[in-house]
Formats: structure tokens, sequence, C-alpha cells
């Protein structure tokens, strides 16, 4: 629910300004980008539509649930 708060008042125009705020973020194509939620024990990954100022969650589980998808093209529902 933090990162949801902070996430709403964030105007992101860039990957850099992210990985300003969050260090340990990672950076991937399509717009992607992973979060590590509450010390690394879960995993979020979103699209970013920087001109829109839109957030698209993708993915949120556990480290584990995450190292069983694709970041760059899994969708919130399914690991494709």
């Amino acid at each position: 629910m933090a990162w949801i708060d902070e996430a709403k008042k964030a105007e992101w125009q860039s990957p850099s300004e992210i990985k300003e705020k969050y260090r340990s973020a990672s950076i991937l194509k399509n717009r992607r980008v992973v979060f590590n939620i509450k010390g690394n024990d879960y995993r979020l990954v979103v699209a970013v539509a920087y001109r829109y100022g839109a957030i698209y969650v993708k993915f949120i589980g556990t480290h584990r649930q995450y190292d069983a998808i694709d970041a760059e093209t899994v969708e919130m529902g399914g690991t494709s």
C-alpha cells in the first residue's frame, strides 16, 4: 500500500527518475520496471506509460513466483 501511495504522487518522466527514487528497481524492455517489495520478499512488475502518467500492474507475487515468469512479457492473470 505504501508503494501505491508513492506511485500515485509520482510524475515519472523517464526510467532514470524511477531509479533515483528506487535504487533497487530494475529497468527492463517494453517500459517495464521491477520493484522489490517488503525487503525483496515480493516482486512487482509494472509497465509505465511515461507520456500519460499511467502505471499498469503486470505481476505481483513472491520472489519464487517471480522467478517462474518472464517479467518482460507477463500479464496479470497469466504467465505468458
